[in-house]
């Protein structure tokens, strides 16, 4: 790919920023939450917003895109990769039979995002119901020592991990949005 954007920004205060401190949804007036677990809560959610902050205004072309080659990688991969780890994480919890792969086999979360405005649609649905099915299953288990599933993972451990798979992503969402349309990240 030769033709790059040109860098810019929505923000005008900042113009190095992705939006305006006073107009990001993740900013918040008054104190920190109290205690580890609503820090944890905090931290996950602030990166969820990342993740569709970084996806917002695109369409399914340019979500779906490749646009930091030779990575396969696009925005709309991410959303459903993270759809399926939130999944498999739900597995490593479960004292049960795992629940399936949502998409099939290895790599099929970024092979199969389509520039398809359905395909766009059910990856942002899956992806909200598969959030919401695991932190169900973990605010039953408030203790954050608790060991669950098979493995006796620990729930902050866990807590943790999503937090780390989230930060990581928001980056690589970060050079994939500035290559699809300039928009620089914060």
């Amino acid at each position: 790919m030769n033709e790059r954007p040109e860098r810019w920004t929505q923000a005008s205060v900042h113009p190095d920023m992705w939006a305006d401190p006073d107009q990001d949804p993740r900013n918040s007036e008054g104190p920190s939450p109290d205690g580890e677990p609503a820090t944890l809560a905090d931290y996950l959610t602030n990166y969820r917003l990342t993740l569709r902050m970084k996806c917002e205004g695109l369409d399914a072309e340019q979500l779906a895109r490749r646009s930091v080659p030779p990575s396969t990688m696009s925005l709309l991969g991410l959303v459903r990769h993270l759809a399926q780890v939130e999944r498999g994480w739900r597995n490593w919890i479960t004292d049960g039979q795992p629940l399936p792969k949502l998409y099939g086999a290895r790599d099929a979360d970024f092979d199969g995002a389509v520039a398809d405005p359905a395909a766009v649609e059910a990856a942002w649905q899956d992806l909200e119901r598969e959030q919401a099915a695991l932190d169900a299953e973990l605010a039953a288990h408030p203790d954050l020592g608790e060991r669950l599933g098979k493995q006796r993972i620990a729930v902050r451990e866990l807590q943790l991990h999503r937090i780390e798979e989230y930060a990581r992503h928001c980056g690589h969402a970060d050079l994939l949005r500035e290559c699809v349309d300039g928009r620089v990240g914060q």
